[in-house]
């Protein structure tokens, strides 16, 4: 080994099971997990808080979640209330607060559509506007009912080991059956068996776009089978005092269980010694060595950043070539009057007023309202809006300092200029805005031009192409939304329990 462990070194352990890059959630759920086994994990974290893009900041009496406030996994039954379970493995709780809408969709065509909590109001509400297609809309909504059931029937671990496959296909031979079946196959797949009506596709399209940011030909049905389903099954739940409870609870419960957590603790290399993960280095020269690391990082940044890039395993490289980065995203934070949100405003918002820009840069715009849910989020007699687009970060590098914050005021008035058509009075009620751009998103959570994760380069076969937790390099394991099965809380942490479960194996724990 190249490094020894630095004397000045705040933690008086240098060798640890696992070590952990990044207190994302998927991370967070890796950590808790192990450590909940015995092991001895050490989370490194490079900014002041946990939660990654499920993080807060405080601000003139505001508490604004970074990400979106959409919350799936807090649900009471089954097997997929994934944060849920995480929580309760390291004997802490957050108390939710139950969204009765999941999504209020203001679209092209005339198409202003809520999605109800309860699964028959949802489907009266989407064939009022499409009645020809009664009975495609149920079929296609009841498919993905079919995979949500088989994922829900049984423990969510990694489809790496063996053992755990095998167990559960003699305990659940029908629903590992139907998850196979379903595996290599898109929304779009399956969606148009059932469905003909060009603007019923349309929606259809938004409804995969909005959490997985491409439209249903390329995204997976797993995935699908588990968002259209959960949230009339365990429901849209928001944690009281914000998102970031989540991750702060985590945390609690990571050293309740004996594990450890470092702040302001940039990892700048992953060590190896004979080619295998042996430990890591900090920005500062700090040096940890475990038995197993683990990135939270981007597969881009583990890879290419924390590795050197010319060394990338064969396996990366493919995968590079089957996904790309998707975009990042123009956030606006806002604190406005209570009276600019009319009397039955829903907590979240979808906007598109062209259907072709769907995808486009500022084409869909995104709304989060906590304080419908969680008044204490802001002072008395105002709200949260957060409202956010996508956004690449080209747009926004070689900027003066003057051109780019011009930039960010003239993106900001467009985009309040547009929610006028939901909220009327909006700009005149504005008491705070703080605005975040792709570059602010890479800076505070670290990840490769602030990207909200990996997206096909084109059409795959499901989640055929997603990798799991292990990698090329011995020792070393990736965890969060480039690998499977991808993008959301409930499925980053899933990516959580099955990196720590094959990790555990691997230990003998």
């Amino acid at each position: 080994m190249a490094e020894n462990p630095s004397p000045h070194s705040s933690i008086d352990n240098s060798a640890f099971d696992v070590i952990v890059i990044g207190s994302g959630i998927g991370g967070l759920v890796s950590a808790t997990q192990l450590a909940a086994k015995g092991a001895k994990v050490l989370v490194l974290e490079s900014y002041l808080i946990p939660g990654g893009s499920a993080g807060y900041f405080d601000s003139h009496g505001y508490r604004f979640d970074v990400g979106a406030s959409m919350i799936f996994g807090f649900g009471s039954q089954g097997s997929t209330n994934l944060l849920t379970r995480a929580l309760e493995a390291v004997n802490v709780s957050l108390e939710t607060i139950p969204d009765p809408v999941q999504i209020h969709y203001h679209l092209p065509n005339g198409l202003d559509l809520k999605v109800d909590r309860i699964y028959e109001k949802f489907l009266e509400n989407l064939t009022a506007y499409f009645p020809d297609e009664k009975r495609g809309i149920r079929c296609f909504y009841d498919k993905c009912w079919q995979v949500f059931n088989c994922l829900n029937s049984m423990e969510l671990l990694s489809l790496e080991e063996p053992r755990y496959l095998l167990r559960m296909f003699f305990q659940h031979p029908l629903a590992c059956l139907g998850l196979v079946k379903y595996l290599p196959q898109n929304v779009g797949d399956v969606v148009k068996r059932y469905i003909k009506d060009p603007l019923l596709l349309k929606f259809i399209d938004m409804e995969c776009y909005c959490w997985s940011v491409v439209p249903a030909a390329m995204t997976p049905m797993i995935n699908a089978g588990m968002v259209f389903s959960d949230r009339h099954y365990g429901g849209v739940n928001y944690p009281k005092g914000g998102v970031g409870q989540i991750a702060q609870k985590l945390v609690e419960g990571l050293e309740k269980v004996g594990g450890k957590i470092e702040y302001q603790a940039r990892v700048s290399r992953i060590l190896r010694d004979k080619g295998r993960a042996v430990g890591v280095k900090l920005a500062d020269g700090r040096v940890y060595y475990g038995k197993r690391i683990v990135s939270n990082a981007t597969r881009w940044d583990t890879f290419e950043k924390l590795l050197p890039p010319e060394e990338m395993p064969i396996a990366e490289k493919k995968w590079q070539q089957r996904y790309q980065k998707s975009p990042s995203f123009l956030s606006l934070h806002m604190g406005v009057k209570a009276n600019v949100l009319p009397e039955g405003t829903e907590c979240h918002h979808i906007l598109l007023e062209e259907w072709e820009k769907m995808a486009e840069p500022e084409g869909t715009i995104f709304v989060s309202i906590p304080t419908l849910l969680d008044p204490d989020l802001a002072p008395g007699g105002y709200h949260i809006i957060h409202s956010f687009t996508p956004h690449w970060i080209h747009d926004w590098q070689g900027l003066s300092p003057r051109e780019y914050e011009n930039k960010k005021e003239e993106a900001a008035r467009g985009i309040i200029e547009r929610l006028e058509k939901i909220f009327p009075g909006l700009d005149g009620g504005l008491n705070y805005l703080e605005v975040g751009t792709p570059k602010t998103h890479r800076r505070f959570l670290g990840r490769v031009d602030g990207t909200y994760g990996p997206i096909p380069r084109y059409k795959l076969r499901g989640l055929l192409g997603m990798p799991f937790n292990r990698t090329g390099i011995p020792g070393l394991y990736c965890v969060g939304d480039s690998t499977f099965p991808g993008q959301g809380l409930n499925a980053v942490a899933f990516s959580g329990f099955a990196c720590a479960h094959r990790i555990a194996v691997d230990l003998g724990l």
